[in-house]
């Protein structure tokens, strides 16, 4: 699927006039019960997971880093926002946490059947959240599930609780100075062109000072930092903070649990950009 008619399809209900026409407009809200798309299996290849792991801090493994099947889910996950059925623009809905569960490694070249679904809205604070949920098997086995919540902004729950309770983890010294170019060099492996992470003009035309870093690298990053001490069967819990703006520099810090580890990233000055944790299944 090409990103760019995808990301055309995404936009064109966040523009005022546009989005009422026919075959743009999108369902109610209410009423909606969810949808589901599946993807042709699909082989992983040597040269994508290469190309991932050294955008994002992996070593080169004949297993495939937690993270990268969501790159597999991606262009389902905004097959259902683009689709008229879905009742939000995807321009301008937040990635507010996501949960990764591996069971298993997964070997490349092994070949995958993907599948993401998602249900009716949750109540928020500042909105409504959905979650996008995935499950990627092999030879009919579950191997690798994922939650991705998103948050539409609007008129929220009076005391809806939605939300991740996640460990602190201890501040180091590890800090990682991020490039400019690194929205670029990560859409260019995971087909998240989204114009908020590419260039300061196209990111300020969707309300940001600057290009921002993924979210989803902020994870991949901190999860390469903890790599070689995970297990094999491990679930991995993210809240997604304040957007890391480029270029800049991020401080790293991870704290042992009885389980796994705490994790997180923050600006040099203590601002939260993401909070984690990994345990042991």
């Amino acid at each position: 699927m090409s990103a760019i008619p995808t990301l055309l399809r995404a936009a064109l209900p966040s523009i005022p006039v546009v989005n009422q026409l026919p075959g743009v407009k999108k369902a109610p809200v209410e009423g909606f019960s969810g949808l589901t798309r599946t993807r042709p299996p699909v082989t992983v290849e040597r040269a994508a997971v290469d190309a991932y792991a050294a955008v994002c801090g992996f070593p080169r493994k004949d297993v495939v880093p937690l993270p990268y099947p969501h790159l597999l889910v991606f262009d389902l996950q905004m097959a259902i926002m683009s689709d008229q059925a879905f009742p939000e623009p995807a321009i301008g809905t937040v990635h507010l946490e996501n949960s990764i569960t591996q069971h298993r490694p997964i070997a490349v070249g092994e070949t995958l059947d993907v599948v993401a679904r998602v249900g009716a809205p949750v109540p928020h604070a500042k909105g409504r959240v959905y979650e996008f949920v995935t499950e990627v098997r092999s030879g009919g086995e579950v191997v690798w599930e994922e939650t991705s919540a998103y948050l539409r902004r609007g008129r929220g729950a009076e005391g809806a609780s939605y939300g991740m309770a996640l460990p602190d983890a201890a501040p180091s010294p590890l800090r990682w100075p991020l490039p400019a170019d690194l929205g670029r060099r990560y859409a260019a492996v995971s087909g998240d062109a989204n114009p908020i992470h590419l260039y300061p003009v196209t990111a300020k035309a969707l309300g940001f000072p600057r290009q921002i870093a993924h979210g989803m690298w902020t994870m991949a990053r901190c999860v390469a930092a903890l790599e070689n001490r995970l297990p094999d069967a491990v679930r991995v819990d993210v809240a997604f903070k304040k957007p890391v703006l480029l270029p800049g520099t991020v401080v790293f810090g991870s704290t042992p649990l009885d389980d796994g580890f705490a994790f997180g990233l923050t600006s040099p000055s203590g601002k939260p950009h993401l909070a984690g944790r990994t345990t042991a299944l």
